[in-house]
């Protein structure tokens, strides 16, 4: 597996006020889960709408890719010697058995443990307990390797019995697990939701299907999402299956554009691409990060929540549209108030 690196600054700059801040799901704000606000931006123009008016922006031919992959309730409590309480967020299983893990004191805190180490020890529920070994990957400052000590499906059943969703500062009251899954969730293994498919619902999918637009699932399982800024996408794992390489083939060979719900789904899409543009099915690990450097083969637009300053999400947005339409839809949604992170507003990006 290679290291992966950010070597450009991450999209546009921008200081993003806490008001916009989402700080609950729609729902605790008296919406449905599809009447979130979706700005349009394609080219030099940019539309205001609601995410279940999402069908009339697409074309019959068109195929939008959904990521099928299940949150998990990811963050456990544990104590360390000498340190006190702590929160580990379980974030990926690796091939030999170990995790990776991150490590954050109690509480709304913005960052990883400080005192975080090589060796550290940390006891959780169940009689279970994460030894911390490397930095993973190598280059990492806040995620590590940890063997887990226990018995057999520990950490399934940490998960199950102790875990709750992973949660931010912003995020001002804990709300159960259904709040963090979307209709397409079916195989467990994020640590974080894959939001951007959150604002889907049945009869918009029924929507989408009369309007002659096919959905087609991939699978790529989340890492923790709270990256320091600047700091690459971390290798995750995932899925493209062989009918939907092909399906999406057929599309574009007749006209129809690809649409990602997400960046997960970009990433995973992307992986294999070839530079003609043609989809390769796969499933393994992707490290892939996109940029203005390693632009979108695949992917003629996508659906996105709306990402912080300095994030490598940002680059990615950039890889498939462009410079300047990122930068017209962040400067439309900060001036009319668009909702910031996973509770929040949506955006549909399409290469003009």
């Amino acid at each position: 597996m290679t290291e992966v690196r950010v070597e450009d600054a991450a999209g546009p700059d921008f200081v993003l006020p806490n008001r916009l801040e989402a700080s609950g799901p729609p729902e605790s704000r008296g919406q449905l889960r599809d009447t979130v606000r979706l700005l349009v931006a394609e080219g030099e123009r940019v539309e205001h709408a609601r995410f279940h008016e999402l069908p009339r922006y697409l074309r019959g031919g068109d195929v939008v890719i959904v990521n099928t992959s299940a949150t998990l309730a990811a963050a456990v409590d544990g104590t360390v010697d000498g340190v006190g309480r702590v929160v580990v967020h379980f974030s990926t299983p690796l091939d030999d058995g170990a995790w990776v893990v991150e490590v954050r004191a109690p509480g709304p805190v913005t960052g990883p443990l400080g005192a975080a180490a090589a060796g550290m020890r940390i006891r959780l529920p169940l009689g279970a307990q994460a030894t911390l070994r490397e930095p993973w990957p190598r280059t990492s400052i806040r995620l590590w390797r940890a063997e887990i000590d226990g018995v057999a499906d520990v950490v399934r059943d940490l998960l199950a019995v102790a875990g709750r969703p992973i949660t931010y500062a912003y995020v001002r009251e804990r709300w159960p697990l259904p709040y963090y899954q979307t209709i397409f969730g079916k195989d467990r293994g994020s640590a974080e939701m894959a939001s951007a498919a959150r604002p889907f619902t049945h009869p918009m999918m029924t929507d989408l299907a009369v309007s002659g637009v096919a959905v087609a699932p991939i699978l790529l399982h989340t890492s923790v999402s709270s990256a320091e800024p600047g700091e690459p996408p971390i290798p995750e794992r995932y899925e493209l299956p062989e009918w939907t390489a092909r399906l999406i083939n057929d599309r574009r060979a007749a006209g129809g554009r690809v649409i990602a719900v997400g960046t997960t789904v970009t990433r995973a899409l992307e992986t294999g691409a070839t530079e003609g543009g043609t989809a390769v099915a796969g499933v393994g690990w992707t490290d892939l990060v996109l940029s203005a450097r390693r632009p979108a083969r695949v992917v003629d637009g996508l659906i996105t929540g709306w990402h912080a300053p300095g994030a490598s999400h940002l680059m990615l947005l950039e890889s498939v549209v462009g410079t300047a339409v990122v930068r017209r839809a962040y400067e439309a949604a900060l001036a009319e108030g668009y909702l910031w992170h996973e509770f929040g507003d949506s955006a549909l990006l399409l290469r003009a």
